[in-house]
């Protein structure tokens, strides 16, 4: 093991993770809220039980592609 593993996270890593993190979870978010406001109930249960599925919706919607 380097001692480049045994460093402290830097505060560019730290800001980078927990943005990827927001982004993460605000697209599963716009996922859940679209489908549960339009009716779309196979979608819902979809996108709840697997995190991936709404992370990939809640892109699509923000980039308009459904």
């Amino acid at each position: 093991m380097g001692p480049r593993l045994r460093d402290p996270m830097t505060f560019g890593t730290a800001t980078t993770l927990i943005l990827a993190g927001l982004l993460v979870y605000s697209a599963w978010l716009t996922s859940i809220v679209f489908s549960a406001s339009n009716g779309h109930r196979p979608l819902l249960i979809a996108a709840a039980a697997f995190f991936p599925v709404g992370v990939v919706h809640g892109v699509g919607l923000w980039c308009g592609g459904w």
